[in-house]
């Protein structure tokens, strides 16, 4: 098993205290939570990209290169590239940019995002959102792994003869497809022989299970060797305590105040945007969330793998606003206490092709 840090930069207020940091410091805890992933020997570092809603996470791009800067080793994720809304042409040329600054370190997670907001925003239909989708990933596929491109399609300009600069660093970048309520996106991730990055953050098992055998059902049947199937997952959210009694204790006010403050009244009902774990027991029995002590995580994350056959686990420790020193030591215990029996009992060759 693989492990990744991903943040989608929430910014609201504490749920307990109301403290709300600025702006400026909270993308710098960010950035310094990137580092200390770097340090303690995580894979990955994710960025997620949201344009509605209380999240600092507009820009990927740009925080992306400032962790480019300031690691060496650590791959740099997008968790996801809301490619349904952009140009490809200007995801093309960004992303490589990033590419080439991080001398290949970089993968794309690309998906429609999981803010319905943003498409009024950019001007667009939510109708058309999985159109929209597939035109613009094939289109930045393309892009990629080709030169002198000509190109037509529905939502943008038609190109002659384009070849977009920077190339990427040492070829075309990984690219995976998240994945959270549809079908859609693993159908899309078979066609090309691409991996699937569940969401695995707010409903039950058994629905990320049914879009991952989806996808290894038709990565198959489209063609692709099924050893070649790869499936990376995240989660609800991290909280690491001594023993199971302790971390309900510990963090049951804070889970369920972000509950409550995270609730989206006008979305009840549709899957993927408010969790039906409300308390903090619901949670750590059968929620995604990683809740409890580092045992109890551990049964966890290998209890997925079972049923998802994972390579990636991705972890967050921003989500419940959470001082950066709180932060850094949650990955420290995971680093120490939980990766290495994770890494032993689920080996991955991902990333040692």
């Amino acid at each position: 098993m693989k492990f990744q840090v991903l943040s989608i930069v929430h910014h609201s207020p504490h749920p307990l205290t109301g403290e709300l940091l600025s702006a400026a410091d909270r993308l710098e805890q960010v950035v310094t939570l990137g580092e200390t992933a770097e340090r303690l020997g995580f894979d990955a570092y994710a960025v997620g990209e949201r344009h509605a809603g209380a999240f600092l996470s507009s820009s990927p791009t740009v925080l992306l290169a400032a962790l480019a800067a300031r690691t060496s080793q650590i791959r740099l994720l997008t968790g996801v590239t809301v490619v349904a809304i952009l140009d490809p042409v200007r995801v093309a040329e960004d992303y490589a940019t990033l590419d080439q600054l991080s001398r290949g370190r970089l993968e794309l997670v690309v998906g429609k995002g999981a803010e319905a907001g943003h498409f009024d925003l950019f001007g667009l239909d939510e109708e058309r959102q999985w159109d929209l989708q597939k035109e613009k990933y094939e289109l930045l596929r393309r892009l990629w792994t080709e030169e002198g491109v000509d190109w037509e399609g529905e939502f943008r300009p038609p190109l002659k003869n384009v070849t977009t600069v920077p190339r990427p660093y040492a070829g075309p970048p990984r690219i995976w497809h998240g994945s959270a309520t549809s079908l859609n996106s693993p159908e899309l991730a078979a066609k090309h022989g691409d991996p699937l990055f569940t969401a695995n953050a707010i409903q039950p098992r058994e629905a990320y299970a049914r879009l991952i055998a989806h996808y290894r059902e038709k990565f198959e049947e489209y063609g692709h060797d099924p050893a070649h199937a790869r499936v990376a997952a995240g989660s609800g959210g991290l909280l690491i305590a001594d023993t199971p009694e302790q971390a309900v204790s510990r963090y049951k006010e804070l889970y369920e105040a972000k509950v409550r403050q995270s609730f989206k009244p006008h979305l009840e009902g549709k899957a993927g945007y408010n969790t039906p774990f409300r308390t903090i027991e619901d949670a750590i029995a059968d929620g995604p969330q990683l809740i409890g002590s580092p045992q109890q995580i551990i049964d966890k994350i290998l209890g997925y793998h079972e049923h998802y056959g994972h390579d990636l686990q991705s972890v967050t420790v921003d989500t419940f606003g959470q001082s950066t020193a709180e932060q850094q030591e949650t990955l420290q215990r995971f680093a120490e206490e939980i990766a290495p029996v994770v890494r032993r009992e689920a080996p991955s060759t991902l990333w040692e092709e």
